[in-house]
């Protein structure tokens, strides 16, 4: 998941999940075991996948860099991610997602994210919802300015999204100061305001080509809550392609986020050694990943 830094409260130290992109690869996959029914007087049946009522998965990868909503979250260096899901055949789900961070990225102190979500995702037909939360937790950081000085920064979200058969569509809607901020005036100044009422749109598009090759495609929005030229739109186009399980993938990452040296550019952030960069400029992310 992201922060925004910004210079006003000086979050020189910020890290590198969401838009959990944001941005990240997702990976889907579900253990099975094969059956097989015989019988003396038949021949063998064809093999079935068992089937049961729950399902734990786990997953890994590695990333050229994370882009959580289209800005830097490693500023621009490489990214170690996996966690664990478990889903019934309900539909309820809960889950936990890791990735190493850099402290520059809005997260003073701290290396590393980890992603708490939960939900409920039925399915009819070709349809499908998706409704829960996520929690963003940043353990070893500290908020430097603000109404949450000293605390650790963190962002909790709700969400909605709606899926028919290769496209999906998700609003994000923050709870809580976005990632334990408050806004600032368009002198990067704070104004004192909470930014509870972040909200973030997704809309996606994942299409299998066969033979293990696949294509997606993303364009998200975020509207930051009192804070000044802080909103942004991102894009992102993938491929990817399933070695025996081990998917190899290739996205090109772009946004308008304001990262540059005129006047309030929230997006341009700068790590302990004085260095400044534009968090979101337009990259390409390589990876390999694994759902076991």
């Amino acid at each position: 998941m992201l922060h925004i830094l910004f210079r006003y409260f000086n979050l020189n130290c910020r890290r590198d999940p969401n838009e959990k992109s944001l941005i990240a690869l997702a990976l889907v996959g579900a253990f099975a075991a094969p059956a097989f029914a015989q019988t003396a007087a038949a021949p063998a049946a064809p093999a079935e996948e068992a089937k049961g009522p729950h399902t734990l998965t786990a997953n890994v990868g590695l990333f050229s860099e994370y882009r959580f909503r289209g800005i830097a979250q490693t500023a621009f260096r490489p990214a170690l991610q996996g966690g664990f899901d478990y889903a019934h055949e309900s539909g309820f789900y809960v889950g936990n997602w890791n990735s190493n961070v850099d402290p520059s990225a809005g997260y003073p102190d701290g290396n590393l994210e980890m992603d708490f979500y939960g939900g409920f995702k039925p399915t009819f037909g070709d349809f499908g919802l998706d409704i829960g939360g996520i929690i963003y937790y940043y353990p070893g950081s500290s908020v430097n300015g603000g109404k949450n000085n000293g605390e650790t920064v963190t962002n909790k979200e709700l969400y909605l999204g709606a899926s028919w058969k290769f496209l999906s569509a998700k609003v994000f809607y923050s709870v809580d100061d976005y990632f334990s901020m408050r806004g600032w005036d368009n002198t990067f100044s704070a104004n004192g305001k909470s930014t509870k009422g972040t909200y973030y749109g997704d809309l996606s598009a994942n299409f299998d080509l066969g033979d293990g090759w696949g294509i997606n495609a993303h364009v998200g929005y975020t509207d930051v809550k009192n804070a000044y030229n802080a909103d942004y739109t991102d894009w992102k186009l993938g491929v990817t392609k399933d070695f025996s399980g081990w998917v190899v993938g290739a996205s090109y990452i772009g946004t308008d986020a304001k990262g540059g040296t005129q006047g309030v550019q929230p997006y341009r952030f700068t790590k302990s050694s004085g260095y400044t960069y534009d968090s979101g400029k337009d990259t390409v992310v390589v990876s390999v990943s694994r759902t076991f």
